[in-house]
């Protein structure tokens, strides 16, 4: 299939500080997504398997797209503004999920993480509705792309960017 991310590359420079359990999830979302994802920008589905590159600019989520081979296809600039509020939900859950399990709470965390999936796909249909046009994708593959979002999130918070 063509339609699919063949390589999926982070500018370390966007990624901000981050937790271990952070980083064990961003590393988990980059590993499936390459095991099984569609992925195909508009006007390019013939051109694929893709190469993509994930940065923040300037307030700015940039989706790089080249082929397989490194050719440069499109680039897509997102606002990071919309996803601010389900960032910020996600993140305190998965903080109170991460506490949870720390404090050997097993009651607690269904309830936590039946909220965190909630958010979860929240932002997952605001990822594909803002890329629709642009960039198409299946369910799976945005919500594993709005957790590698979540990872830039965290530098441009730091920041004060957002």
């Amino acid at each position: 299939m063509t339609e699919r991310l063949v390589a999926i590359d982070i500018d370390e420079g966007s990624l901000g500080a981050r937790s271990s359990e952070v980083d064990h999830e961003r590393k988990v979302a980059m590993h499936d997504l390459l095991e099984e994802n569609r992925f195909a920008p508009v006007g390019g589905e013939d051109k694929g398997p893709y190469r993509l590159k994930l940065f923040e600019q300037n307030g700015r989520l940039v989706f790089d797209v080249s082929t397989e081979a490194g050719d440069p296809l499109i680039q897509h600039h997102l606002s990071m503004t919309p996803f601010r509020r389900l960032i910020k939900d996600y993140f305190m859950l998965c903080e109170t999920y991460y506490d949870a399990i720390r404090a050997a709470m097993p009651e607690k965390l269904e309830t936590v993480d039946m909220a965190r999936r909630s958010v979860h796909n929240e932002a997952t249909e605001l990822l594909q509705k803002r890329l629709e046009g642009k960039i198409s994708t299946d369910f799976d593959t945005a919500r594993r792309l709005f957790t590698l979002i979540c990872s830039i999130s965290l530098r441009a918070s730091s920041r004060g960017d957002r």
